[in-house]
């Protein structure tokens, strides 16, 4: 398949995420897909990724692009740009995260053959998220004077 059709299947798949809707999961995605973003604790292949937009998915639904750059080149898709939402408060990557809108930088790639996602790796300025969130702080530098 050509990059443009390619953008096309990664958009649907990403629209997955806002809508909850996993029913076009295995046309998009091959059952033995590799999400590189995944936690080693979650399933192998396809069931790894539709567990974690069970479990993980509803507290970004109102995730969506806010400025987004798409490149396709032969079976490689990548997205980039600003993503935000409201997050809904609780528990994420250990932290306790109080309720609120965030945004942050946001890189996917995906890998597909024969017209469906064969890999996909993520890269998320999570430090930004969890600042403008207030679970973490920037702690206060102090400096000694001196010659």
């Amino acid at each position: 398949m050509d990059g443009e059709s390619n953008k096309m299947i990664v958009e649907r798949f990403d629209s997955i995420l806002n809508t909850g809707d996993l029913g076009e999961l295995d046309e998009l995605c091959s059952p033995d897909m590799v999400n590189h973003s995944l936690a080693s604790s979650r399933p192998p292949g396809l069931a790894g990724s539709r567990e974690w937009l069970t479990t993980e998915g509803p507290n970004f639904r109102s995730f969506i692009w806010q400025d987004l750059k798409v490149v396709a080149e032969n079976d490689l898709v990548v997205q980039f740009g600003t993503r935000g939402g409201d997050w809904p408060g609780g528990r994420f990557f250990g932290f306790d995260v109080p309720a609120g809108s965030y945004e942050r930088g946001t890189a996917f790639m995906y890998r597909l053959a024969d017209g469906r996602i064969v890999e996909r790796w993520a890269v998320n300025d999570l430090l930004a998220m969890m600042l403008q969130l207030g679970a973490i702080s920037v702690p206060s530098v102090t400096t000694r004077g001196g010659s």
